[in-house]
């Protein structure tokens, strides 16, 4: 018999760094560039991927130096997740500060780290690099706004 998972019986600000930590489901997603209007306030997301993530894994190259080499990365903490409207619908930080469960695909529920890449969440194959691009304005892309149809697994 297994008891409870952990981040069903734990807020965030509760968790142990490793529990933290493993929250992360590996899509990339957070590490795309996003572009804001100054005038309206509203994000545009693009495809094109801070030059620390690495693109077949989806996880940061530089993860300890994260801060210091890349000085608008955000760093995730229990006091900031509400207020970081870009974060994707399914970030499991997101997901567990509005009450919601962690998804089939998520390596945490599924055991596997490949799944969040099989379902097509993470950024694998589809984000660029920003060593590659000159323009950042012609990345931008409207599948990131879209919440993906496979959410439920039936």
């Amino acid at each position: 018999m297994t008891g409870t998972p952990f981040w069903k019986s734990k807020s965030l600000s509760d968790m142990s760094s490793s529990e933290w930590e493993s929250l992360c489901d590996g899509c990339g997603r957070c590490c795309l560039h996003k572009i804001e209007d100054i005038d309206t306030g509203d994000i545009a997301f693009t495809n094109v991927s801070c030059r620390y993530l690495d693109l077949g894994s989806c996880q940061c190259s530089d993860y300890k130096g994260r801060q210091r080499n890349v000085s608008d990365c955000v760093e995730l903490a229990p006091k900031n997740i509400r207020s970081l409207k870009w974060l994707p619908e399914t970030c499991a930080y997101r997901l567990l500060d509005e009450g919601k469960d962690l998804y089939w695909w998520h390596p945490l529920v599924s055991g596997k780290d490949e799944t969040v890449h099989d379902a097509g969440i993470s950024v694998r194959r589809k984000a660029i690099s920003e060593d590659d691009v000159e323009d950042i304005e012609d990345y931008v892309q409207e599948w990131l706004r879209e919440k993906p149809d496979i959410f439920d697994r039936s």
